[in-house]
């Protein structure tokens, strides 16, 4: 790498999150106001999961966690479903070569049981492929929700205490948070949420106790280099206080 590519990635990471976190809402929307198919707005969604993600990695962003499909996400019409499972299974066969070639790391997290085989075999196998791998950390929720990964949490240390493995009183918020799913990734400095919505839905709810927070009326389909970087300079304006006074002593 040449002095001038230094330069720019150290101009590009100033002042960015280590952690960003994105709930990629309004596919079937995108696709319903165009009079399309919403599996077709999940297809544009996928072209745009791949654009943010390079833009993430070209921020200096270290830690990036998309909502891809939640615990609830059974509950919608069979066929929609099977499309987002279809797009899941092509993102993993498809990008997982071309990420890890570019030093991408990538985890999954959310409940594997009763997942089909195939499914767990390839997320096992996209994980074991990029373990190694130091550069952006992708992590990807699917088939999550954050009430049942916190009491997923919960039943492990449980089963520990009662096993004699733990002392009850040595379980603090670290430990707790290292029972999570990805408890070594950094809580989420930054948490993005596009269509317009404005609430979690489930989504990192332990993590996202002091996250900065943008919601943007941006369609998911629609989500780009530049309307990230318009969620990065909102999220440098912000005066991060985590419960105390700001650096200018004012109120918290």
């Amino acid at each position: 790498m040449d002095g001038s590519t230094d330069a720019a990635s150290r101009h590009a990471s100033e002042g960015a999150p280590r952690h960003v976190a994105v709930i990629m809402d309004g596919n079937g929307r995108w696709a319903e106001a165009r009079g399309l198919p919403r599996a077709e707005g999940h297809r544009r969604g996928l072209e745009a999961l791949r654009r943010t993600i390079a833009a993430a990695d070209a921020a200096g962003i270290r830690f990036f966690t998309v909502y891809s499909f939640s615990s609830e996400n059974w509950r919608r019409p069979t066929g929609e479903v099977s499309a987002l499972l279809s797009l899941l299974r092509r993102f993993v066969r498809a990008d997982t070569a071309e990420m890890h070639a570019n030093n991408v790391r990538i985890r999954y997290i959310g409940s594997r049981d009763g997942l089909d085989h195939d499914i767990k075999a390839l997320l096992a196998e996209s994980e074991a492929l990029t373990a190694r791998n130091t550069g952006l950390t992708l992590v990807v929720a699917f088939n999550y929700g954050s009430r049942d990964e916190i009491l997923r949490a919960a039943k492990s240390l449980v089963a520990d205490a009662a096993a004699g493995r733990l002392a009850p009183e040595a379980v603090d918020e670290a430990l707790f948070a290292s029972r999570l799913d990805a408890g070594d990734v950094p809580d989420p400095d930054l948490v993005i949420r596009t269509s317009g919505e404005m609430r979690l839905s489930n989504f990192l709810l332990w993590q996202a106790a002091y996250s900065e927070f943008v919601f943007t009326p941006v369609w998911w389909p629609d989500f780009d280099g530049r309307h990230l970087e318009e969620a990065l300079d909102e999220y440098r304006r912000r005066d991060r206080r985590f419960g105390g006074l700001s650096a200018s002593g004012g109120r918290s």
